[in-house]
């Protein structure tokens, strides 16, 4: 009975500790993973204007996004609390299936609304390709070696920053490819990623996992979709709506309600809830969980707004802005794998996102100095700098996350930690987006009263209205005409508004004032981004001391079965001494309960064992002598 007790555990143990070829490799499918989701959301934002046009739905484009958003938000905590239940492997699977389902039905889509449908499948996917996928490396890795392999992951979500805008705005160019329209490749490309990325992955990743007896929160999933669902479709179609528009209100009332009942039901479910509310008393928890919201509000609304800047100021295209992204990128990759490595050699890691906001803030204000005359590489320099204190962040916050929980609450730990800088990131994109659209058209005006008194600008109006070329173009040779005849209306900044492309094509003096103007713009975005990463480097201050687990999840849960079974074993051998003190009538020699009590778990398994060993060998002897005895007799 020992040895088949003590088996189990010892395979488990030597099955949690992998080679680095084994994590390479499993690292790879990961990697896949995330990058079909990651680059899925860059790509599409390239090239949904060109889908929009195609599709004669550009009105309503804002819900194709709006759809994703909410089914992948929704499905990141519900893929992390169940994959802790019944194993990650299956469900990372069923992502990627789902994923790629939803993928392949996008490309065939013949409208926005259906299109907005299945984006919403596509979603669900998403929402476990990268939640799943840092949780595993969890499993396999302690935190303190899994710091070193946090470069990766960065350079994934990195790289798909760079080339979305490349591979999107490319596809969005092209009539047709194979025989289907170009842009229809923007999701097709997703297929043979994501087949690839399902065998490596079920083909590499076999995690033991011991299934525990969990209720299923159900009811806390309901309230969470409930508050969740009005409150991103509000995010994203507010602009449009009116913040304080009916529709506006109404989801904002019903959001806050769908919220307090989610808080409600997870106070109820206690252990079982989707986010147990006890991982709040933990001081690490409840501070980084915070500076996600905050950090995830700066990350995505600079990542949005600076391919806008460099597309109307610079005049860039979707594929080039992309590429001008590079210096941003470069600084993440460099950031985080340069903070990875001190913190698997030194085991501290409190430190990194301190430094890394309080660098953010600095590029975020460094980046509000600019304006449509500032030279490019500056502008770059100043990019760079945002990226190497996000690179100190972003993979640093999901460390303290997960090493705070117990190890077999990974999977919720991780999800949590997206989840809650996905909100941040959605609330920040509407907040900056609100704050930009709301205050271009005055001062592109501002801009224009200035400017229009200039000869420069004169002559190249007055150029433009006889330019034959320029006539051809409706959009752009209309702007004009209500710049020469203001009293006629016109409407140039509503055309503006509606495309902003429209301004490369202006002659380059009457272009200048609205580039000005959405400068000027986003130069308060900057600031306010700059404020808000300020508050992030406050809140971080109140992080408590961190040390880092050296065992990974894998390797705990082969360590407490093992404790498990070593207990049971000791047990068995006290139950056993007793026995024989019994049967000898008297306390073993050399044995007292001080030391008993000093004894540990491998020293009483050692003598429980010999006791038995030495009671079967005394057993033997006693029926040997008897056997003697009666052919005496």
């Amino acid at each position: 009975m020992s040895a088949q007790t003590a088996a189990p555990p010892a395979q488990q143990s030597s099955s949690a500790e992998l080679s680095h070829g084994q994590i390479m490799t499993i690292l790879a499918g990961l990697m896949m993973g995330m990058f079909l989701a990651a680059l899925d959301q860059t790509i599409v934002s390239t090239a949904i204007r060109t889908i929009g046009d195609d599709l004669h739905g550009l009105s309503a484009q804002a819900w194709v996004t709006t759809a994703y958003l909410i089914t992948s938000t929704i499905a990141t905590p519900l893929y992390g609390k169940l994959s802790d239940i019944f194993g990650r492997r299956g469900f990372y699977l069923f992502a990627i299936v789902i994923f790629v389902i939803g993928s392949l039905a996008c490309s065939f889509a013949n409208s926005m609304y259906m299109l907005a449908a299945f984006r919403a499948i596509q979603g669900i996917g998403a929402g476990g390709l990268m939640s799943l996928a840092l949780a595993i490396i969890g499993d396999i890795l302690p935190p303190r070696e899994r710091a070193k392999y946090q470069g990766y992951f960065l350079a994934v979500f990195a790289t798909s920053s760079v080339l979305g805008p490349v591979i999107g705005g490319f596809f969005a160019e092209q009539d047709h490819i194979l025989g289907l329209t170009g842009w229809r490749w923007v999701f097709l490309i997703n297929v043979p990623i994501g087949i690839v990325a399902f065998l490596v992955v079920a083909r590499t990743l076999h995690l033991e996992h011991t299934r525990q007896d969990h209720r299923i929160d159900y009811w806390g999933a309901v309230a969470l979709t409930v508050g969740l669902v009005p409150l991103l479709t509000v995010a994203e179609q507010g602009r449009t709506w009116g913040w304080g528009s009916g529709k506006s209100i109404a989801c904002f009332a019903i959001g806050i309600l769908g919220l307090i009942a989610f808080v409600l039901a997870e106070a109820k479910m206690k252990d079982e809830a989707l986010i147990p509310l006890r991982i709040f008393r933990h001081r690490a928890v409840t501070v980084t969980v915070v500076a996600s919201v905050i950090i995830g509000m700066a990350m995505f609304g600079a990542m949005m707004m600076l391919p806008l800047y460099m597309q109307i100021v610079h005049n860039a295209s979707p594929m080039k802005s992309g590429l001008m992204m590079l210096p941003l990128v470069a600084g993440m990759m460099t950031a985080s794998i340069t903070a990875g490595q001190l913190t698997a050699r030194t085991g501290r890691v409190r430190e990194f996102p301190i430094i890394g906001t309080a660098i953010v803030t600095v590029g975020m204000f460094l980046l509000h100095t600019i304006s449509a005359d500032t030279p490019l590489w500056q502008v770059m320099v100043f990019m760079a700098i945002v990226g190497i204190g996000l690179g100190n962040c972003m993979q640093a916050l999901t460390l303290i996350v997960q090493n705070a929980v117990s190890p077999r609450e990974i999977g919720m730990a991780t999800s949590s930690a997206t989840f809650f800088r996905q909100i941040g990131g959605t609330v920040g994109v509407a907040i900056f987006l609100s704050m930009l659209f709301s205050t271009v058209g005055g001062n592109i005006k501002t801009n224009l009263i200035d400017e229009a008194k200039t000869p420069a600008f004169q002559q190249a109006l007055k150029s433009g209205l006889a330019d034959k070329e320029l006539m051809k173009d409706e959009h752009a040779y209309g702007i004009l005409q209500s710049l020469a005849n203001p009293k006629s209306g016109g409407g140039a900044l509503n055309n503006v508004s509606e495309d902003s492309s429209v301004i490369a094509r202006l002659p380059k003096a009457v272009a200048h004032p609205f580039e000005a103007g959405f400068a000027q713009s986003m130069d308060h975005v900057f600031l306010l981004a700059s404020g808000i990463a300020l508050l992030g480097f406050i809140t971080l201050l109140f992080l408590p001391k961190i040390e880092l687990r050296k065992q990974s999840a894998m390797a705990a849960a082969a360590a407490a079965a093992q404790d498990k079974s070593n207990a049971e074993l000791a047990a068995d051998g006290g139950a056993a001494r007793r026995a024989d003190t019994v049967a000898d009538g008297g306390v073993d020699a050399g044995s007292t309960p001080a030391d008993e009590t000093h004894d540990d778990v491998s020293d009483a398994v050692a003598a429980a064992i010999a006791r038995v060993e030495a009671r079967k060998h005394g057993e033997q002897v006693d029926h040997s002598v008897a056997r003697h005895a009666s052919h005496d007799e």
